[in-house]
């Protein structure tokens, strides 16, 4: 399945896309969840109701609602740094013996197509086409055979980073962070649905230009590594989202640099779940 969080002129709510459109779940059951982190915490009660929808017509085609990303407002957005094996390289540093983590803050979230800005303090903007992966349960000390339990399931991102502000202390955070760098979606497709997350291509484009072509089995510490690593430290909850990594062909490797300018159009696609999109635009 596919769900989304999606906003026309009745408000924002959840819903489940399907070829023909949006299928309105507070249309379906009006004591369903109204927010994807709701959903995702009652799914096992509801799940049942929410697979029935799939029979029905859809309430709107999918160029009628905004599409918003998926869980607007996440607990953590949690990243983890030189993943592939390809990037690692051209980031001419060494294969990491630890996983290497970050934070993008919550207000960095920004919807699927939604331009992303060029911010007023640099000019060394960055794509990074990643997988997302979307938590379901809470858990703590999860076991790397039982992590596939606890996704709920995955999405297409892009960590959009400020190269210059990146390194401008040890942590990543700063250049990782500014407001609608961490645009994810279009929906989550459900772990089910996907199977295996470890076989997906990934690419990237600017300007309909392939600039990243590469495939998640690449991943150094894969999907569920990610989650029993995390979770010795953290307890994991509901719509907390994970960009488990980018391959290479980031701009700032690129020989020169090609670093994003106003006006540029990033593409992130990844095999069984879709693509997002997204214009640069000066920052206001």
């Amino acid at each position: 399945m596919k769900l989304v969080t999606f906003t026309d002129d009745a408000g924002t709510r959840v819903g489940l896309a399907k070829d023909d459109g949006i299928v309105d779940l507070r249309k379906v059951d009006p004591d369903l969840p109204r927010d994807m982190i709701g959903l995702m915490s009652e799914w096992s009660r509801i799940r049942g109701t929410i697979e029935g929808a799939a029979t029905r017509k859809a309430d709107a085609p999918l160029d009628a609602v905004k599409l918003e990303a998926p869980v607007p407002r996440p607990g953590k957005i949690l990243a983890i740094g030189l993943n592939y094996a390809d990037h690692i390289a051209e980031s001419g540093q060494k294969t990491p013996e630890q996983q290497i983590w970050f934070c993008k803050h919550v207000t960095a979230v920004n919807a699927p197509f939604a331009p992303v800005q060029m911010p007023k303090v640099s000019m060394l903007l960055d794509y990074e086409a990643e997988l997302v992966a979307v938590i379901g349960k809470r858990c703590k000390h999860v076991p790397k055979d039982k992590a596939h339990e606890v996704v709920f399931g995955y999405c297409a991102g892009n960590d959009v980073t400020v190269r210059d502000w990146q390194f401008k202390t040890p942590q990543w955070m700063l250049g990782k962070s500014f407001d609608t760098h961490a645009p994810f979606g279009p929906w989550i497709v459900t772990a089910d649905e996907i199977g295996d997350p470890h076989t997906l291509g990934i690419r990237g484009f600017v300007n309909g230009e392939k600039r990243q072509d590469s495939n998640t089995k690449h991943l150094v510490f894969d999907v569920y590594d990610q989650i029993a690593h995390l979770s010795q430290a953290m307890t994991l909850e509901p719509g907390d989202v994970i960009f488990t990594g980018t391959p290479g062909g980031v701009g700032a490797a690129l020989k020169p640099p090609q670093f994003l300018k106003v006006g540029d159009v990033t593409r992130v696609e990844i095999d069984k779940i879709g693509a997002i999109e997204a214009k640069i635009a000066a920052e206001q």
